[in-house]
């Protein structure tokens, strides 16, 4: 198929770009690195009157440490990520995601910006910016505004960013001296989407407890935390029984979508595989 007709801009500025979704609204659309946007156009799943190429604006750029933040701009893309020594250092758990995105070609591409405002549910960046309790910077002519990751997705393809507004960046704590990260999925072939996808970080706490975040993707219309579980694993010593009661609270939390190929009943089971794989992965030098 080929996209409906629609005009385009390659916008000048920042302002420039304000203006144009003020005056567009939600018949606008955000071209970044184009690598999701232009494949929906092309199956008319996304049919905007105008598109907004907002390539030349440098200032959304950049992947800076400052006053215990990481803040990544919105153009930056999928590669210099899994290629950069900062994110290594203070967010590992974006460094282990990265090659798990598509192939080698659409990472050179896409834009992180671009992953998490299409908010696909089955993408590897909406659940890390979940897990490391990131923040979302948006920005309009009316000013800034922050909003948590835990607001900002809000259902299948849908977030808290309103049509006037331009996601910017994103900010992420820097990893802490008792904190570790881990990312792992599971897919039928490298490159494909996750069946299901784990994105867990685990902070040692001063009274010997260990609080986890566990954020995953592919198993709803958003990515999810595991609340539950997290409960369970930091309530005491991680033995077997422990571990056990975990897996249990988690086939209790979870309601994953059946897909084409995996039954619900499949994914959840996947799901706590990833789990124990991650709880390992995080805490077997400490155990």
């Amino acid at each position: 198929m080929k996209s409906s007709a629609f005009d385009y801009v390659r916008a000048e500025s920042a302002q420039h770009v304000y203006e144009l979704l003020t005056q567009h609204g939600d018949d606008a659309r955000v071209l970044a690195g184009g690598q999701t946007l232009l494949a929906t156009l092309n199956m008319r799943m996304s049919q905007p009157a105008l598109l907004v190429d907002i390539g030349a604006l440098d200032a959304l750029r950049g992947i800076a440490v400052r006053d215990g933040v990481l803040r990544i701009g919105a153009l930056v893309r999928h590669v210099e990520i899994e290629e950069s020594a900062l994110v290594a250092t203070h967010a590992p758990l974006l460094a282990q995601a990265a090659p798990h995105i598509a192939h080698r070609a659409i990472r050179n591409l896409g834009t992180w910006g671009g992953a998490l405002a299409y908010a696909d549910p089955a993408a590897e960046w909406p659940a890390c910016v979940l897990a490391l309790d990131g923040v979302i910077v948006l920005h309009s002519a009316r000013g800034e505004r922050r909003v948590p990751a835990q607001d900002f997705f809000q259902g299948i393809y849908t977030t808290a960013r309103q049509d006037d507004e331009l996601l910017a960046a994103v900010e992420l704590p820097v990893l802490g001296a008792a904190e570790r990260q881990h990312f792992d999925e599971l897919a039928r072939r490298h490159g494909d989407y996750a069946v299901a996808g784990l994105a867990a970080r685990a902070r040692r706490l001063g009274d010997g407890s260990t609080e986890f975040r566990l954020a995953f993707l592919s198993l709803g219309d958003r990515p999810i935390r595991a609340r539950g579980a997290e409960r369970v694993l930091q309530g005491g010593a991680l033995d077997d029984a422990r571990i056990a009661d975990a897996d249990a609270a988690l086939r209790a939390e979870l309601e994953p979508f059946a897909d084409l190929t995996h039954s619900a009943a499949a994914k959840t089971q996947m799901a706590a595989t990833l789990m124990r794989r991650a709880v390992q992965a995080l805490t077997q030098e400490r155990r």
